[in-house]
């Protein structure tokens, strides 16, 4: 039962207790969540479930408790709104406006098209009501895997982030219409015209105050000085349009969302979000934790079939969707599956729109129990297949039949002088480092030809006439093309770790003495760079340190031949003399994450192996089969990145990685007789 205070003041304090009690469960189970590494909102979800009606029985989601979640679903809007980046959608118009809006399309048509047909769902506002909340990915939970993989800036990262811009932009479109399905039959059309009408009269006045009215509204407040008017002010201004919406039918969150557009444009937006963020959370915590209250537990387990048979439907179709769509667009295969498997969970806006759909009567509570259930159980999986994503596509890579696909898709382009392509130099990547070495290059007078399958930074190049290559440079079609054994140099500046590291040992498999220059992305990455042949490892953190260190110790007095010794001192020894916490490093690091998305096996010497007696050195590995080294265990214990001077005895394990033909080269190289 409900848990009631017996105090004479018991009725006064319900809700203090009742916001104690959720938000207390709320963190705890976040902070597990969190020590877990799953999305804290999961925890927010448990939480819930544990003291609602269906578990403990400490809290019912009637009264105060809700309507503080309805704060806490328009403060979530009106952030999303601000931090809604209408420059990052015009970036990527194509793939953002375009792609995205027919993968919600699409995905509303399968999803809700499905539950149709199949008699899950009886009307068809309810199913596309449902297609919409299956449309919709999660924002939150992509960008933080997307941070912690170092991958944003990614051709992948940046397609995911433009898809969940129009996601984010088609929420407010979609809760300001499609509340008008649940009219009568004979009137949705009218309904349905009425809605989007009214939206765009909405709209139409919203960017007149927002261009007129609320930047002077909002400079006031700043000027004023107070931190607690500006606070007061922005949250008026958001409930208060918000209260405007819901008088005029479109719902409070429509007019959210759309107070937070109207502030995004103003100078004092970031303060604005800065001051609202830790409210909005609090709130935002109450709504997903008042989601959870809604749970049974039971009701889950009990239709636990259906549920996992909901989540592969969801997320297979959404991948299958989001990767036609991703390819349509021109880009590789590797690229449309990673984005695709990147962003088919079901998001937490999800929550908003079957909250909608509940309230408006088109989800009973058993497709409201499934549909909760479903898009929590997505955003457990999102991580672990955000992990697993480079391994798989590695391994799709090897079946046969699917080989041709991937190379049809990225079939490399060669544009500029290709008959007398030779002494060049190739500089993979063309971001902002990339960009940087093919000025410097260019400007010394060197042949450069630069590998790069992002559209938009490469008219540069052809306006000065510098050859290049659209395409994926980890691809070994690419790098054939790039014809490797005729240059004489080459630079990685890969924003993605992954893919620097397959460039790397797929460049040397086709040319094992060229000179690579590689940036790392991290400590862990330098060791395993050079193992895998790189000339040069820079990592641009450490590089600056020392730049500033050079330029302290010059004005302290110390001479230039002085500062230069120190320095190179310090790169020759590839940084390891002031890697952070040096003594931890060595024993926290991770062989198997660093070497992720690279073909890997263990092969053990025989007695009579013709390895048993030389150093790697005189095994001349690399040249031999192009495949590397990257650790050998001995007695139990394991030596990472061996160096060149490390003698190979029989019964030691080697860790190989390579392309297939590499293995198979290594393979015949341990069975050659003495």
């Amino acid at each position: 039962m409900p848990f009631y205070l017996t105090t004479p003041m018991a009725e006064e304090l319900t809700l203090i207790v009742e916001m104690v009690t959720v938000l207390g469960a709320a963190t705890v189970s976040g902070f597990v969540a969190s020590r877990l590494k799953q999305p804290v909102l999961l925890g927010y979800l448990l939480g819930g479930m544990l003291i609602g009606p269906a578990g403990l029985g400490l809290i019912t989601l009637e009264g105060d408790i809700e309507v503080l979640a309805d704060i806490g679903v328009a403060l979530l809007l009106f952030a999303l709104g601000i931090e809604f980046s209408l420059k990052d959608l015009l970036r990527m118009r194509a793939i953002a406006l375009g792609g995205g809006s027919l993968q919600i399309l699409l995905t509303i048509l399968l999803g809700g098209g499905l539950a149709y047909l199949t008699g899950w769902v009886d009307t068809i506002p309810t199913a596309v009501f449902l297609g919409a909340v299956l449309s919709l990915s999660s924002t939150a939970v992509v960008l933080k895997s997307l941070i912690e993989r170092n991958a944003v800036q990614t051709n992948h990262g940046q397609i995911m982030l433009a898809i969940l811009i129009a996601q984010d932009l088609g929420v407010g479109l979609m809760l300001a219409i499609l509340p008008a399905l649940t009219e009568p039959a004979d009137v949705i059309g009218t309904a349905l015209v009425a809605a989007v009408l009214k939206a765009l009269l909405f709209l139409g006045g919203a960017i007149l105050v927002g261009r007129w009215v609320i930047p002077l509204a909002v400079r006031w407040l700043a000027r004023s000085g107070s931190q607690e008017l500006f606070l007061l002010g922005i949250l008026v201004l958001c409930l208060g349009i918000a209260l405007i919406t819901s008088a005029l039918g479109l719902g409070i969150e429509m007019g959210a969302f759309v107070a937070g557009l109207m502030i995004s444009n103003v100078e004092y937006a970031d303060h604005a979000l800065d001051r609202m963020l830790p409210m909005r959370d609090v709130f935002a915590t109450l709504f997903f934790a008042s989601i959870g209250i809604l749970i049974d537990p039971a009701f889950l387990l009990a239709n636990g079939w259906v549920l996992l048979g909901l989540v592969a439907i969801a997320m297979v179709g959404k991948a299958i969707i989001a990767t036609g769509v991703v390819a349509l667009f021109g880009y590789s295969l590797k690229t449309a599956l990673t984005v695709g498997l990147g962003i088919n969970q079901i998001g937490e806006f999800s929550f908003v729109l079957a909250g909608v759909a509940q309230q408006e009567g088109l989800f009973s509570p058993q497709l409201y129990g499934l549909t909760v259930g479903t898009t929590a159980a997505t955003l457990l999986i999102t991580p672990f297949l955000l992990r697993a994503t480079p391994h798989l596509l590695t391994a799709l890579e090897q079946v046969p039949w699917l080989t041709q696909f991937f190379q049809l898709s990225r079939s490399p382009r060669l544009y500029g002088q290709e008959a007398d392509l030779a002494g060049h130099v190739v500089v993979v990547g063309c971001g902002r480092v990339g960009h940087t070495l093919v000025r410097m290059l260019y400007f010394q007078g060197y042949k450069i030809l630069v590998i790069d399958n992002n559209e938009a930074v490469l008219q540069s190049l052809r306006d000065r006439g510098i050859p290049y290559l659209f395409g994926d440079a980890s691809s070994p079609l690419v790098l054939e093309k790039a014809r490797l054994p005729q240059a004489k140099a080459m630079a990685i500046a890969l924003p993605d770790p992954m893919a620097t590291r397959l460039t790397l040992n797929r460049a040397l498999s086709l040319a094992p003495d060229l000179d690579i220059t590689v940036r790392a992305h991290g400590n862990a990455e330098i060791d395993t760079l050079y193992q895998l042949g790189a000339q040069e490892v820079v990592q641009p953190e450490f590089e600056a340190s020392l730049e500033m260190g050079a330029h302290l110790l010059l004005n302290l007095g110390d001479s230039t031949f002085e500062v230069q010794q120190v320095v190179n001192r310090y790169r020759t020894g590839r940084y390891r003399d002031i890697l952070p916490e040096r003594s931890e490093y060595w024993g926290a690091t991770d062989l198997e994450s660093t070497i992720e998305g690279l073909q890997r096996h263990w092969y053990e010497l025989l007695p009579d192996s013709p390895l048993v007696g030389l150093n790697l050195a005189e095994t001349n590995i690399r040249r031999l089969t192009g495949a590397t080294v990257m650790a050998v265990e001995r007695d139990k214990h394991l030596h990472r990145y061996p160096t060149g001077e490390m003698q190979l005895a029989a019964g030691d394990r080697l860790l190989v990685v390579g392309s297939f033909e590499a293995h198979a080269s290594f393979e015949t190289l341990l069975q050659t007789q003495r």
